[in-house]
């Protein structure tokens, strides 16, 4: 890939650095306060795909890789709306969580406060999730794994950061219908692409004969002025050429790999559930650490499933970390095991032996737990597993994106990472659906000589 963008892809600024005459010429030209202000002015640092289509658009979609600028777009676009609009137009902060909100979108290196200029610098009051600019334009932060904050609310603007993360649909069916004050309400949405069926959708309405969608597309090395020359590195060297590399930083949307042993629409979309319809009997959480804690992007997989009386299994969480400390991923683990009242946790006793447990005991002494030994290779603990799916017989509750990409992109015999991820749900559901430690039919028959409630 050419390491030069052409010059009707650079920004104003790209294009005098390229000219050191023109350049100076320039910023002697200004005066102190013009110069100062420059900093400021996004027309001058933008680059053409991060302005805004001029046509009449309702969405702006921008799928664009890591380090493209998604956020610094976002921000910019709330500030621009905030600054033309008048007291009282309510503009949509959405972020896959709280914290992301918070983290991300308002405080970032990216963020609103971060990018304003002092002259605009919006009030931010973290307890009510308020942004309050000088003219009385107010913003508001929700996230995304709780659809119910955008029930209700009305909104001029909004920017959803991530959507292909958000792991509720329903999230977007609110904040669309919320959408609905002053004369042409509008939303933006950055996100690196995966092919959920949300993503799907929107690309499709882009491309279509009368969309109300706008789609701009992005790489990585199209920002590669603004990133560390070690970080472009290591990443080329690691991602570039792999299914990873695709979607991460050259944006594709990429569906299942050939060799998967699960398929995204067939297997796990034609499943999914909002909540499991029935009482579950049985919880538990696997865990996975990875063997490699130190290399770049290693994961311990931390997955909660249930078990239903119906039979069926429900994935209900994927809480892993991507290059945890021991007490990191066990405070992650015994986390996800309160906060869905499970009954045991999985623990793979091949890597690390009892230190797994060591360390989980270490936080929460009474941790019920069970060590479980790989005596078979990945891919014939994952095939059981992968029928199971292939049977209607698994539900993913909400979206669990890493979780399924990992699903639909491990290739056994081809794929050289460790599906982390994809290891703790095998071990949850063979121990749910699969093992012969659990009698689900006495379970059933104490479910309905109880009125139809578990008593765990």
């Amino acid at each position: 890939m050419s390491n030069v963008l052409p010059p009707e892809q650079l920004s104003l600024a790209e294009r005098l650095a390229l000219d050191p005459q023109a350049r100076a010429e320039f910023l002697a030209s200004l005066s102190e306060e013009e110069s100062f202000a420059l900093e400021y002015e996004w027309g001058f640092w933008a680059r053409p795909k991060q302005r805004a289509p001029t046509w009449d658009w309702s969405f702006w979609l921008i799928l664009a890789g890591r380090g493209f600028g998604k956020t610094r777009i976002g921000s910019e676009w709330v500030i621009e709306k905030a600054r033309k609009s008048k007291g009282g137009t309510r503009i949509a902060l959405v972020a896959e969580t709280a914290a992301d909100a918070r983290d991300v979108m308002v405080e970032g290196e990216s963020g609103i406060l971060t990018v304003s200029p002092p002259w605009f610098r919006p009030r931010y009051e973290p307890s009510k999730r308020r942004l309050t600019w000088p003219n009385g334009v107010i913003a508001t932060t929700y996230s995304a794994d709780e659809p119910g904050q955008l029930r209700g609310p009305q909104h001029h603007y909004a920017w959803g950061d991530e959507p292909a993360k958000w792991r509720y649909p329903d999230t977007w069916d609110q904040l669309q219908m919320g959408l609905r004050l002053g004369d042409h309400p509008q939303a933006v949405l950055t996100t690196t692409p995966r092919p959920t069926p949300l993503i799907k959708e929107w690309v499709a309405d882009a491309l279509g004969p009368n969309p109300t969608f706008a789609l701009t597309r992005g790489t990585t090395y199209e920002n590669r002025g603004n990133l560390a020359p070690s970080f472009l590195d290591t990443i080329l060297r690691k991602y570039q050429g792999t299914r990873l590399g695709r979607q991460e930083l050259e944006a594709e949307i990429l569906d299942d790999a050939p060799g998967a042993l699960w398929k995204r629409a067939e297997h796990i979309d034609a499943h999914r559930v909002v909540t499991p319809p029935c009482e579950l009997v049985r919880i538990v959480v696997a865990v996975d650490p990875s063997v490699r804690a130190d290399s770049p992007g290693a994961c311990t997989g931390i997955v909660a499933a249930g078990l239903g009386v119906d039979g069926q299994g429900y994935v209900l969480a994927d809480g892993s970390l991507v290059q945890p400390t021991p007490v990191e991923w066990a405070n992650a683990t015994i986390t996800l095991f309160h906060l869905h009242r499970a009954d045991r946790v999985i623990g793979e006793v091949n890597n690390g032996g009892d230190l797994v447990e060591a360390n989980l005991r270490s936080v929460d002494a009474m941790i019920p737990y069970k060590g479980i030994h790989a005596s078979r290779g990945k891919q014939t603990r994952a095939e059981p597993v992968a029928s199971l799916y292939e049977q209607g017989r698994v539900h993913h509750v909400g979206s669990l994106p890493l979780l399924e990409d990992e699903m639909c992109q491990w290739e056994p015999g081809v794929s050289t990472w460790s599906p982390n991820r994809l290891d703790a749900l095998v071990w949850a559901l063979t121990e749910l659906m699969l093992g012969e430690t659990f009698d689900l039919r006495g379970a059933m028959k104490g479910y309905e000589e109880h009125g139809g409630k578990i008593f765990r």
